[in-house]
């Protein structure tokens, strides 16, 4: 029988390998004090990786992560009535229940379960991606010191979700240069690329960066080669703990296997702590990881190492069949293991000895008094950085969005020409009064409905952006900014490309200041329509809702227009529609444009021409337009365009806040 002691043994590295470490301290990777396990040198099975670690080197720094009793719960959902009232009669449910285990440094641990029995959950607490409500300030420990509040485990560890939320359009090379720029800020240019050329071959992703990311419609690189980026992006800073949520699943075997080896080298050679779930490890990955956590219900069925599970099972009296490895033997009789006395679950209880962990170096404090200010803040650009890094980022996705620069093209042009061709050369008579406000009405229609193709795009950003901006990449206000910055010369060049035909081709007010008036209110109108499109997709859940509720807020601000009822006949109960509607005040600029510098033109004359029947003062009087508003409405139109970008900050900063991704 081998000693009941389990040794970690980190790897040595360059010094400048851990130039990066965000935090320090002088405990070193030790042996551990007792094991929770015993090993048996008749095991079938082999946990260990095939190539031994060197010899630990001093110049590195390692973190051991202890949780000690960890349970979470969450509140069911109530009714309206209960939650306004802050009473619900409906107990918590309980998702993790007294969750006890170490995870070393140069060492995988990887946490197993069926689906549903909290892996997911256990890694966002312990990652800190709950609330502080939530949070137990004496269950987590770093190097044998309490974390007090999600906010640190957030800066001290790196968390890889299970989705690979990454832009498609952008390179592999661009996407880890962008995340350095966020979170690498004290380094120079040259220093951070050669920190990303680094992490590429680290990743092994130096042959495909040049290439897209991709996602399901553009194709791009693999999807094993999609979730090492997906890593590198979380890696940048170079965290001391990495988390991964289901690093393997949707990959197939041989990429599981070589993400797997890929985490296995980086847990050795820069002695990191890296803990993962899984659903069901092959034999081969199993090489590969150093200890077991599993659950079952929220609850441990078993915490050490491959070969103490193995004993365990024998001692229990079955047989582990020769086609299945002892994990999956585990997973068919887990009812079984959960049933079993506590003690045997982990037969050492000295080695999850909480009374004595205490700190017995000054240098230990450091950790999280580090943490505790934020020591990945210090990676928070300031706000002109992050918004130039934004506009960048926002750039090479417009221009390479093929699709919406065409289209917004194509529309503007063929809708300037369209409608000029239908309205050539218009007549200067009482009928083309009509048919000028309805070329206006048909015209804000237009343009108000071409941005919803944005749509799509936005919702592909957002989630990117919830996880960036919850780890303190950007702020979500820098985002807006940027956003604003890089779309203003975009619309302005498809109202120009709009408002020319039309103008000229149908015959409009000839005054050049007329012109000019009117393309720049073809301009505020689409900024308008972008930031109502904006807006909605930050409360909108996916693609068709969306797209639903654009054009039901844009069809109740059509009708309520005054164009099809005139105010006077609008119920008083939707009176307020009229005055928030979209349509309304670029249709009141419009016609004011038209018309005022021909307020004493005759549009209509009797039979003998001896008397004028209808004026551009009369057609403006019959709108209720007796004084020059087009600069009011023109103001009104720009604060609805500051308006939802401001609402918009706020939801997705409120989402920010709440995100677990």
């Amino acid at each position: 029988m081998a000693s009941p002691c389990t040794t970690y043994h980190p790897s040595p590295g360059s010094p400048e390998d851990d130039s990066m470490v965000l935090f320090s301290t002088s405990t070193s990777c030790s042996p551990a004090k007792e094991s929770t396990i015993t090993h048996s040198n008749s095991s079938s099975f082999n946990s260990s990786s095939p190539t031994p670690p060197p010899p630990q080197s001093s110049s590195n720094k390692t973190y051991e992560l202890r949780i000690r009793n960890l349970s979470y719960t969450i509140s069911p959902n109530g009714s309206i009535f209960s939650s306004l009232m802050k009473k619900s009669n409906k107990p918590k449910i309980g998702i993790l229940k007294s969750i006890s285990f170490v995870a070393g440094c140069s060492e995988i641990l990887a946490i197993v379960g069926p689906s549903g029995t909290g892996k997911s959950t256990l890694l966002r607490v312990i990652s800190g991606r709950v609330s502080d409500k939530e949070f137990d300030p004496k269950s987590i420990y770093l190097n044998e010191h309490a974390i007090t509040s999600p906010a640190q485990l957030r800066n001290i560890c790196g968390f890889v979700a299970q989705e690979d939320n990454l832009l498609p359009l952008l390179t592999v090379k661009e996407t880890l240069m962008f995340s350095a720029k966020f979170r690498l800020r004290g380094m120079s240019s040259k220093e951070r690329e050669e920190r990303v050329e680094s992490l590429m071959q680290e990743l092994g992703l130096d042959h495909v960066a040049d290439n897209f990311v991709g996602d399901e419609e553009k194709r791009g690189i693999s999807g094993g080669e999609r979730k090492r980026v997906s890593i590198g992006v979380d890696m940048i800073h170079d965290p001391p703990i990495l988390l991964l949520d289901e690093p393997t699943s949707g990959l197939d075997s041989s990429s599981a296997l070589q993400v797997i080896e890929l985490l296995s080298s980086m847990a050795k050679t820069k002695q990191r702590t890296i803990i993962l779930s899984i659903h069901q490890p092959s034999y081969r990955i199993l090489q590969y990881i150093s200890n077991l956590l599993i659950l079952s219900h929220g609850s441990v069925v078993h915490y050490g190492s491959l070969e103490s599970l193995e004993e365990n099972i024998s001692r229990m009296g079955y047989e582990i069949p020769i086609q299945l490895n002892p994990l999956e033997f585990a997973m068919e009789i887990i009812s079984v293991l959960e049933n079993q006395e506590p003690h045997s679950k982990y037969q050492s209880c000295s080695y999850l000895r909480w009374e004595e962990a205490i700190i017995q170096d000054g240098a230990n404090k450091q950790v999280i008094d580090q943490a505790k200010a934020g020591a990945i803040s210090d990676a928070r650009c300031s706000s002109l950085f992050e918004i130039a890094v934004l506009c960048s980022r926002f750039w090479k996705i417009i221009y390479r969005t093929k699709q919406l620069f065409l289209a917004r093209t194509m529309q503007a042009l063929v809708g300037g020409f369209g409608l000029g061709s239908v309205y050539i050369k218009m007549r200067h008579d009482e009928g083309a009064v009509a048919e000028r406000l309805g070329l206006f009405a048909f015209s804000l229609s237009f343009l108000l409905s071409s941005t919803v193709e944005a749509l799509p795009i936005y919702l592909q950003e957002r989630r990117v952006i919830m996880k960036e901006a919850s780890r303190g990449a950007y702020k979500i206000s820098s985002y807006m900014i940027a956003n604003t910055i890089i779309f203003l010369p975009f619309l302005f060049a498809v109202a120009i490309l709009f408002a020319v035909p039309v103008y000229w081709i149908v015959g409009l007010n000839p005054s050049i200041t007329a012109f000019l008036f009117f393309t720049f209110v073809v301009w505020v109108i689409v900024l308008m329509a972008s930031s109502l499109v904006l807006f909605l997709s930050a409360i909108s859940p996916d693609f068709i809702s969306g797209n639903s509720l654009i054009c039901t807020v844009l069809g109740a601000f059509f009708l309520f227009s005054g164009y099809f009822i005139p105010k006077e006949c609008i119920p008083k109960y939707w009176l307020f529609m009229y005055y928030v509607s979209l349509y309304r005040y670029p249709l009141d600029a419009l016609l004011t444009n038209e018309y005022w510098s021909l307020r004493n033109k005759c549009f209509s004359w009797n039979e003998d021409h001896s008397e004028c029947l209808l004026t551009g003062n009369d057609v403006l009087k019959n709108r209720g337009l007796d004084k020059d508003t087009r600069w009011m409405n023109v103001g009104i139109m720009l604060a609805f365009f500051v308006f939802y970008r401001v609402i918009c900050w706020i939801i997705l900063a409120r989402k920010v806040s709440k995100t677990t991704i």
